[in-house]
């Protein structure tokens, strides 16, 4: 990134559309300087309008932090003539909103499957009581990776988001992901294979 020392000389104290111009200016340009102040501007913004929707102020952190992100590095893919700086955050904030609750939906929609398997299977079955089942997960629970049982348990048992997961652990979001994903495919296996066993024997 380049900074070209010009944002102090150029912008003046005054809050207007001709600071808003020449501030797109030179964020497209890749003034370091200038992508600080867009993010003073309006991270306040992005970052309620992503608290109102998803809930969490954690998840909203991780949101405003994407957004600024996205815009620096698709700066390239803003055009003035379609609407102001302000607007094209504000489109990128929408994007990353939706992106977060799709993301919550499918963590939420492995656990609660795994939740209706067992509930599926113990009706099936005629089981007296649900104990199998809790037993089944808890050792498959056990089986698992350090940081697979790790998450899991974190969502399964304290009711975390992703988000809160990684700031908690230090995990990489992404790292997190991955987890949660081959630890749900780990835990599916192993309950599968220990109601065959039951069955069997």
């Amino acid at each position: 990134m380049t900074n070209t020392g010009s944002i102090g000389l150029r912008f003046p104290a005054a809050e207007g559309s001709r600071y808003e111009d020449e501030l797109a200016r030179c964020f497209c340009v890749a003034d370091e300087t200038a992508f600080a102040a867009v993010y003073r501007r309006w991270s306040s913004l992005v970052h309620t309008m992503a608290t109102r929707s998803l809930g969490d102020a954690h998840e909203a952190e991780d949101v405003t932090q994407q957004v600024f992100l996205g815009a620096w590095r698709g700066r390239d893919g803003y055009r003035p003539e379609r609407g102001p700086l302000g607007a094209w955050l504000v489109g990128i904030t929408r994007r990353k909103i939706i992106d977060a609750l799709a993301a919550r939906t499918r963590r939420l929609s492995l656990i609660d499957s795994l939740a209706f398997d067992a509930q599926a299977h113990r009706h099936g079955a005629g089981a007296p009581d649900d104990v199998l089942d809790r037993v089944l997960l808890v050792e498959a629970l056990s089986r698992l990776p350090h940081h697979q049982r790790e998450v899991l348990c974190m969502a399964f048992y304290q009711d975390l988001t992703q988000a809160q997961i990684s700031r908690r652990t230090g995990m990489p979001l992404g790292t997190v992901k991955s987890h949660t994903r081959r630890g749900l495919h780990r835990l599916r296996e192993a309950i599968g294979q220990g109601r065959a066993d039951e069955t069997e024997a």
